[in-house]
């Protein structure tokens, strides 16, 4: 593709691209399907431990089926996310929910934190005040939900680099997924070896990995709802592709944020002094900015005037 321009909806000064339809997400749309197996076979586990949990007077299992049913919550927090996104923009919400996919994968990241803090709570306690853990039921129901939590999160493993919200499902499967993992392995050495500290100390191992992997989902989650480039795009990059365009002798005011999970946008202002390009360089420049950096919602002001002042431009670099 040439060095030439893509928008279109040209004035005397700007131009505004409304090319939405396409995002530059390698990820499925719609994860409605996934959600809803994902809730149910969750939901059927933890009555499946309650009850186990009951018949067998195994206050553990019972805990754990509480602990399972945020599993529920996250995916309920990330599908009423997905469907908010989805939803057509209004009068009052003129960018649509989009925002909802970012808040979404927010709240699961808060929430994955405030389970691993439970986790270890629950895993020092045990260390200070050894008590028997294994058996062969308890051994049995994790490796029943190493099962069910991994399949769920192999149910959004496609999506989780395209889109954050899935990402923040599928952490939040993954993560469930080891602990019970943890749980079926501390319980064997224990039963070999009646080393009861196993059991803890495997909860803190796995509390320590689920920081690691989910402070990257926080990390971006806070950065996407407070406008920051998305980590996908150099700013420089785009930066130095304006000022290549025929005709361009400054860039300011450039700005690139997330409108939602799967969606970016951008606004600059190009400094022209030998005058306005017209409709087809603003048309060809949103197209560029889509198959080159993957933004969606480009919109320009084109400036004649070197002289022009902009009283934002000094109160940032790209």
């Amino acid at each position: 593709m040439n060095d030439l321009p893509h928008q279109h909806h040209s004035g005397a000064h700007g131009g505004h691209s409304h090319d939405h339809g396409h995002g530059h997400s390698h990820a499925p749309r719609n994860f409605g399907a996934a959600f809803a197996i994902g809730i149910a076979i969750n939901l059927a586990f933890v009555v499946l431990e309650v009850a186990f949990g009951v018949l067998g007077g195994s206050i553990a299992l019972v805990a754990d089926a509480g602990h399972n049913l945020g599993d529920v919550l996250g995916l309920f927090i990330a599908w009423g996310a997905q469907r908010a996104a989805d939803k057509a923009p209004t009068a009052r919400f003129t960018n649509g929910y989009g925002r909802a996919s970012i808040l979404g994968a927010l709240a699961n990241a808060i929430l994955l934190l405030v389970t691993v803090g439970g986790i270890a709570w629950e895993a020092i306690e045990r260390l200070l005040h050894p008590s028997p853990v294994a058996s062969i039921v308890m051994i049995a129901v994790a490796a029943l939900g190493i099962a069910i939590n991994g399949a769920t999160a192999l149910l959004f493993a496609a999506g989780r680099k395209g889109d954050i919200n899935i990402r923040g499902a599928f952490i939040h499967m993954a993560a469930d997924a080891g602990v019970s993992a943890a749980v079926v392995v501390a319980g064997l050495i224990i039963m070999a070896t009646g080393w009861q500290w196993i059991d803890p100390m495997a909860s803190l191992l796995v509390c320590a990995v689920i920081i690691v992997t989910t402070w990257g989902l926080l990390r971006d989650s806070v950065a996407m709802s407070m406008d920051a480039v998305p980590r996908n795009i150099h700013p420089h990059e785009v930066r130095a592709y304006l000022e290549r365009l025929p005709g361009v002798t400054n860039v300011h005011d450039l700005h690139i944020w997330s409108l939602s999970a799967r969606r970016i946008a951008l606004t600059c202002h190009l400094v022209m002094p030998a005058g306005h390009p017209g409709t087809r360089f603003v048309t060809d420049l949103a197209a560029d900015m889509h198959a080159r950096f993957g933004i969606d919602h480009t919109t320009v002001q084109i400036e004649t005037d070197a002289a022009t002042e902009c009283r934002l431009a000094p109160l940032h670099s790209a």
